[in-house]
Order: C-alpha cells, then sequence, then structure tokens
C-alpha cells in the first residue's frame, strides 16, 4: 500500500498554463525575438525554468537566456499576465489524504521561491510535508527529485505514487521506478502520457480522489 503521495504542481494542483503561456510570450517580446507559440511553451511546461528556455530559444546564448529568465520571472510576479488558481477540488484532496495518514510531497520545475510564493497564496504551506524543486536538484524529467524525496522518507518506490499531466512527471517516475498516475486536465496529451505505463489516467482531481480512495 503507498504511503506517500507526489504532486507535480503546475498543470496538476495549480491551472496555471495560460500565465506560464503568457509571461514567456512577453519575456520574449521585451527582448525582441521571436516570441514562441502558445503550443511550444505548453509542451515545456514542467521543465525547470533554465531547461524549459533552453528548449524554447535554443539559438539563443546564455546571457540572452538569462534575460528572457528573468523577463519571465518579473512578468510572473507582476501578475502581468493575470494569476493562477487551483483545480477544483484541489484542497479537498489534500485535506482528505492528510486526513487518512499519507505522507504528501511536491515534486515541481518551479524555483523555490515560486513554490513557496504559491503555497503561501493557496494556503498550503503546511499541506506538504516535503517538497523538492528544480532550482535545488536536477530539472524532470530526471529522478533526481524523487530519490531525494524518498531518501527523506526512508521508503522505497514502491512505497510512493507520482500524480502528474505531463510525460515529464510519467518518465521520471518510471525511471525511478515509482507508480504514476497521469491527470488529464494539464499540458500534455492522454496518449502521450499513457506511453510511459502508468498506473491509471484521470479526468481530474475528483476523478484522482475516487482513484486513490481505492488505496
Amino acid at each position: 500500500m503507498a504511503k506517500l503521495i507526489i504532486f507535480d504542481w503546475d498543470g496538476t494542483l495549480m491551472d496555471s498554463e495560460r500565465q506560464i503561456v503568457h509571461c514567456m510570450q512577453m519575456a520574449a517580446h521585451d527582448l525582441e525575438l521571436v516570441v514562441p507559440t502558445y503550443e511550444a511553451v505548453r509542451h515545456i511546461i514542467g521543465l525547470g525554468l533554465p531547461e524549459a528556455i533552453e528548449r524554447l530559444f535554443p539559438r539563443q546564448d546564455a546571457d540572452t537566456r538569462e534575460a528572457i529568465r528573468l523577463g519571465y520571472a518579473r512578468h510572473f510576479v507582476a501578475g502581468s499576465a493575470g494569476s493562477s488558481d487551483l483545480f477544483p477540488g484541489a484542497t479537498e484532496l489534500l485535506h482528505e489524504l492528510r486526513d487518512r495518514g499519507f505522507l504528501l510531497a511536491v515534486a515541481t520545475g518551479k524555483s523555490r521561491i515560486g513554490l513557496d510564493r504559491v503555497l503561501i497564496k493557496t494556503g498550503l504551506t503546511t499541506a506538504f510535508d516535503l517538497s523538492r524543486t528544480a532550482d535545488e536538484t536536477v530539472s524532470k524529467p530526471d529522478p533526481r527529485m524523487l530519490y531525494e524525496i524518498l531518501a527523506e522518507t526512508r521508503l522505497r518506490p514502491r512505497d510512493a505514487i507520482m500524480i502528474g499531466d505531463t510525460t515529464f512527471d510519467m518518465e521520471m517516475a518510471k525511471r525511478a521506478g515509482m507508480p504514476r498516475i497521469g491527470i488529464a486536465h494539464g499540458v500534455h496529451e492522454t496518449k502521450a502520457l499513457r506511453a510511459f505505463g502508468p498506473l491509471d489516467i484521470v479526468d481530474d482531481l475528483f476523478a484522482l480522489a475516487g482513484h486513490l480512495r481505492s488505496l
């Protein structure tokens, strides 16, 4: 039986796709670069920010990529593209899992500052037992952040379940030997998620809650 549930953040618990895409596009526009398409940015959500920028702007040098990163962060913090909200059912699901005695963690492509900011905003600072962000370890799909979470909790991969909306989440968990569940309301297509052998793919957090009640 699983003892630890690990959640991705953007696209899994928080509906932040539009904000992320628009902030990246505005950062490119500010520097008079070719603005990536909505779909191109959407596809890299889940990676660490430097890795995402490198994929979107492979021909730019390190200084330009750093300027893009700073511009993206500036727009995101300023709310230039609006704010993001938790998906319906997120808070209730986390409280239910805590009440059932599960350990809860976050494994995200966000930075530590970014994750802490949204945890405060959503009132979820005490909802998770631990978390890992891309800037303090290695970006998905490398499994290192999962290994670090397991080491801290002294659990084995089979004692945990990774929940995510991207192929980066599914690949990371598969490489760690960890069971995984995909969620279809995020940024990657169901067919792509299914290629990594998840236990299931659920439509939303309400369906996920029902699935986890069977554990």
